[in-house]
């Protein structure tokens, strides 16, 4: 253990020293870097992409959920409980609620030591660090905006038949839409992409958008208002406002509708093809979001070692390659 900690700490000592700092408004460089640690993580290479995980803490002031639990069981896996801890709290301020961390089976045993008690007595103190960053105003406008769109979508599925669901999406649906994207532009404009960063929910926002990209084939020739929306989508990402996950299955909506999922997308909706793998891969290291092979290495690493990466579970497991 000793030799492994002092192997840790000399690589520490070359990674920060060789570091160039990066703005901390970049989100792109984030994601990028966050790949960087998946990658690492993927080619079992487990204290550089510790390293790189706690490089990127110090160096941004908002850090995504996912990557505080994802570095809180890398630090356990590689031994150091006292820093898994650390990033389990941090993880708190950042939103992680206490029923979801204990259903994550690879920190369970952490409930039996010693400092689990500390997260107990500190949740509320922790979590209230959260609750100060989250406009809730904005939280219950969007909440609202995506009980409504489903309620509308709700419709479409009494509509038997292509022809029918069409229809309903064209007459029923799309007013209903247009109107959503209007607000959305409006929110867009005055507050920012509502997202985990500013009302501490990432999929709320992004159903409605991606409902939107789904109406019709004939719907998306026309439409205007996601072609405004999306240059503004893009510029969330370099805010930080909208993970590249979102975008992905958003736009991943809009390609594959408009093409009849001939073009390629993002591989969430439609499995990428061999021949086009590298547009694929293009697509998502240009918002920072790891390539496939990297991704389905993980979900190896995942199985081998039982830590949870929290991979976006549109796609159960690898993606599979035509």
């Amino acid at each position: 253990m000793k030799y492994r900690i002092l192997i840790y700490c000399l690589i520490a000592i070359i990674a920060f020293s060789s570091f160039n700092t990066y703005e901390n408004s970049d989100y792109i460089e984030y994601h990028k870097q966050i790949t960087k640690a998946e990658k690492f993580l993927s080619e079992q290479q487990f204290v550089k992409a510790l390293i790189t995980y706690e490089q990127v803490f110090k160096h941004y002031e908002f850090v995504f959920l996912r990557d505080y639990k994802v570095a809180s069981q890398l630090a356990f896996y590689l031994g150091d409980k006292k820093k898994a801890f650390d990033f389990i709290k941090m993880g708190i301020a950042a939103g992680w609620e206490l029923k979801d961390l204990k259903k994550n089976n690879f920190l369970k045993s952490l409930q039996n030591n010693p400092e689990w008690s500390t997260i107990i007595q500190s949740y509320d103190n922790l979590r209230s660090s959260y609750e100060r960053r989250i406009d809730w105003s904005l939280r219950e406008h969007v909440h609202l905006m995506f009980k409504k769109d489903q309620k509308k979508a709700l419709g479409a599925l009494f509509r038997i038949g292509n022809k029918a669901q069409e229809k309903y999406g064209t007459m029923k649906f799309a007013p209903h839409s247009e109107n959503q994207m209007l607000e959305l532009i409006d929110i867009l404009n005055n507050q920012g992409y509502p997202g985990e960063k500013l009302i501490g929910n990432d999929f709320w926002m992004s159903t409605i958008i991606s409902h939107h990209n789904s109406i019709s084939l004939e719907y998306n020739k026309k439409d205007t208002l996601y072609v405004f929306i999306k240059p503004k989508l893009v510029t969330a990402i370099e805010k930080g406002n909208i993970s590249p996950y979102e975008f992905a299955l958003i736009d991943d909506w809009q390609i594959a509708v408009s093409s009849k999922r001939t073009m390629p997308g993002y591989g969430f909706l439609q499995s990428p093809v061999d021949s086009t793998l590298s547009k694929t891969n293009q697509l998502r290291q240009k918002i920072g979001l790891r390539t496939i092979n990297i991704r389905n290495k993980l979900v190896t690493i995942e199985r081998n070692t039982g830590m949870n990466f929290y991979l976006p579970d549109w796609v159960n497991g690898s993606i599979k390659i035509e």
